[in-house]
């Protein structure tokens, strides 16, 4: 076949049928995607390249940058070199020798990272590319983790596939960055509505519920960090394989089909036989083979195992994690469903709906308002409408959705429908809190009432639900004061009181409202409280078997007074011994108090010369995007450990890394329209920042933040102490402007 570039040759490569022990009329083939000019993904480097130079988001000769210790480099240095970019390829020590000669003689710029940071090598690799991406004007980063561009690439691959065979009836392919199997497998649906998909993993990644092992050695699957390219509902079986099974299953595939190929497609090689050797008569399997085996001479092909060679695999639950050769299936038709009542609009809750769907779970959301939830079409769940305020409404719609599938836990990670969801999950005799309990954790006087029958420290209160009331209140609690609503939730209506005055004005106001901000009836009762001006402390417990577990515990900052609004946080607080456990010990009886005993908790702490003292007990995850700090610091994934703890499944609470991370929010100074906020590309290049998000969207109006949802955006940053994540953090806000004009 003619081509006239050496771009153009990229793709049509040939589906090669393999000799296998199967039963008559199975039919297994190879798709030899290794036969690209450097390997698969040649294909999605030529796709995503010429597409930013047509949008002009890649400029004539400016510079690409990416992240990859493989086969994405090849593919980007052959596409950029050869169309005049300059290719910078940022990698880490397990790049082999054959890629780096490669990578060199076509002229590529390689950067080597010398040492893990937080999230492993991924996280280490993406931080020297920021770096780059700040000090090469014009670069351009071609993001193969979350670029939609790099599934899209397949398209042409499952095309091949129709116009070759026909029809497929199971495709199995690697998982790395999702963009081949899924890419691919998405297109064939199209066609193939009954086609299976099996995805191969390996031992230590954490795509398919399994714990991050940094030391694994495969190359080319797996991962640290979950690419936004998984389309997880693509998926009906997952396989994991051990690196001295892989290694084993890659000579194997050279020994025994003369196809001399990397570790990816002996890992294939290894499911396609056992496959095979269980399908029915007529079926049609296809394993895509990604690269050659040039790159592993050296490693793959002289390894030796240490460990048993699983001659078939183990059957799992999904979530169980494994050691060797083990599959789980996960049926795309039959998920088990997991219902959302409601969730919140920031934070984690539209995360907590992705990270469902990644769990093999069916996440179902029901919801009065659809449209309060900007980003729900990116998760992949389904959104019920209905009335979550009436109780039959909501148990009829979880049937409805469920339609016969089994409901594996209820849930939602906003505090408003805590109560909601206990009752739902009682219904359906899944694990779920009393209705007392959460009824406690909505209603901070009645928590108020609990502490105090348990002899909990808590600030002097008095609960009032009229204004008239208020002089005497103070009376009793003394200026300053804080006056609350006893239902509230992100700050909102806290305010600080320097006298009776404005104490009775915020009383007045919280009582004045019928209905809070999610249209629920309000108790019409308030709290006038002490004002205990002592450090700010989160306790983050999980409870689990009649345990209540300290996670950690995050350090807060807020705005000046007289509002509450939290600015920053670090992770874990850096305390003494003594402190941290006085501020467990105090946690850990106010959960006790309010009967607590399942799932995450969230205890704002006040820590004072006489002692700790309770401010709120929260029933759920924190918020504030908290539980990504966890991660980061601890690599314990709360939203995950959230959710199996619902659905019953096994925990894993155990941190694997001791690292420090932080958060600064993104504010305004002043009121009046926001018109952008500039300089977060800079800040993302700071040396140690994880990630800078912004959550508002220019015309919005903004102000100095009152409540919660003042917020606009945040810095995340990660360290070895403090002091490195809190420098990153001045380092990185130092850089960022929020731009306004005067509005209405």
């Amino acid at each position: 076949m003619r081509h006239d570039t050496l771009v153009d040759a990229i793709g049509n490569t040939p589906a090669v049928r393999l000799r296998v022990d199967a039963p008559e009329d199975v039919e297994v083939y190879a798709k030899l995607e290794l036969l690209n000019p450097y390997a698969m993904k040649d294909r999605v480097a030529r796709r995503v390249i010429l597409e930013a130079r047509r949008t002009g988001v890649l400029r004539e000769g400016a510079p690409i940058v990416e992240s990859s210790s493989g086969t994405m480099a090849l593919g980007v240095a052959l596409v950029g070199t050869y169309l005049g970019h300059p290719v910078h390829i940022v990698t880490d020590p397990r790049i082999d020798p054959v890629t780096l000669a490669k990578l060199e003689a076509m002229g590529c710029s390689v950067h080597v990272v010398g040492a893990m940071t937080a999230q492993g090598w991924q996280s280490a690799r993406l931080e020297r590319l920021a770096e780059l991406m700040r000090d090469l004007p014009g670069a351009w980063w071609p993001q193969q983790y979350s670029n939609p561009e790099n599934p899209a690439a397949y398209r042409t691959l499952a095309a091949e596939l129709l116009e070759d065979l026909g029809t497929v009836n199971v495709l199995v392919g690697s998982v790395g960055s999702g963009g081949s199997l899924c890419g691919t497998s998405a297109a064939l649906l199209e066609h193939l509505p009954d086609l299976k998909v099996v995805g191969v993993d390996c031992v230590g990644s954490v795509l398919f519920g399994q714990p991050d092992v940094a030391t694994r050695r495969q190359s080319g699957l797996g991962n640290s960090l979950y690419p936004d390219n998984i389309d997880y509902r693509l998926f009906d079986e997952i396989h994991w394989l051990s690196d001295d099974e892989a290694f084993d299953a890659t000579r194997s595939l050279a020994r025994e089909q003369k196809i001399f190929a990397g570790n990816t497609s002996g890992s294939v090689y290894r499911v396609l036989t056992h496959l095979a050797s269980r399908a029915a008569p007529g079926t049609r399997i296809v394993g895509i083979m990604p690269d050659r085996g040039d790159r592993y001479t050296d490693t793959v092909y002289q390894h030796r195992p240490e460990g048993p060679i699983a001659a078939v695999p183990t059957e799992v639950l999904f979530g169980t994690t494994v050691r060797t050769w083990s599959c789980a299936a996960i049926p795309r038709g039959d998920r088990p469903v997991l219902v959302f009542v409601e969730s919140n609009t920031t934070g984690t809750g539209m995360l907590a709906l992705r990270t469902a769907t990644r769990l093999g779970l069916a996440p179902v959301l029901l919801t009065k308002d659809p449209t309060r939830y900007p980003e729900l079409e990116g998760t992949g769940c389904t959104a019920v409408l209905c009335d979550t305020e009436d109780e039959a409404a909501v148990r009829a719609a979880a049937d409805s959705a469920a339609a016969g599938r089994t409901v594996a836990g209820v849930t939602t990670t906003s505090d408003f429908y805590l109560a909601h969801t206990a009752v739902l999950a009682r219904s359906l005799g899944r694990p779920g809190h009393a209705s007392g309990t959460a009824g406690l954790c909505r209603d901070k006087s009645l928590a108020r009432a609990a502490l105090g029958a348990a002899g909990v420290p808590q600030p002097a209160h008095v609960v009032v639900d009229s204004a008239d009331a208020v002089a005497a209140a103070v009376a009793r609690v003394g200026l300053p004061c804080v006056v609350k609503p006893a239902d509230g939730s992100g700050s909102q209506d806290v305010r600080w009181c320097a006298d009776v005055a404005s104490a009775h004005a915020q009383t007045a106001q919280i009582l004045a409202a019928a209905e809070n901000i999610r249209g629920q009836a309000r108790p019409g009762r308030a709290l006038v409280e002490e004002f205990v001006d002592a450090p700010e402390y989160s306790v983050e417990m999980f409870c689990a078997d009649g345990e209540a577990l300290c996670v950690g515990i995050t350090r807060r900052t807020a705005t000046a007074l007289p509002y509450f609004v939290e600015t920053g946080h670090l992770f874990p607080a850096a305390l003494p011994g003594t402190a941290e456990a006085e501020l467990t010990e105090c946690a850990r009886q106010a959960l006790k108090a309010i009967g607590f005993e399942l799932g995450p908790s969230h205890i704002e702490i006040r820590l004072t010369p006489q002692g700790p003292v309770v401010i709120e007990i929260n029933g759920r995850l924190a918020g504030g995007m908290i539980p990504e700090l966890v991660r980061a610091a601890t690599g314990i994934d709360l939203l995950d450990q959230q959710l199996r703890a619902v659905t019953g499944r096994p925990l894993a609470l155990t941190a694997d890394r001791s690292r420090y991370a932080g958060l600064r929010f993104l504010t305004a100074t002043g009121a009046g329209l926001l018109t952008g906020i500039g300089g977060t590309a800079a800040a993302a290049g700071v040396p140690g920042v994880e990630a800078v998000v912004t959550t508002a969207v220019p015309g919005r109006t903004v102000r100095p933040p009152r409540d919660a949802y003042d917020r606009l955006g945040h810095v995340i940053a990660v360290g070895s102490t403090p002091h490195e994540v809190e420098t990153a953090l001045d380092a990185a806000m130092a850089l960022i402007r929020v731009e306004t004009a005067p509005g209405p």
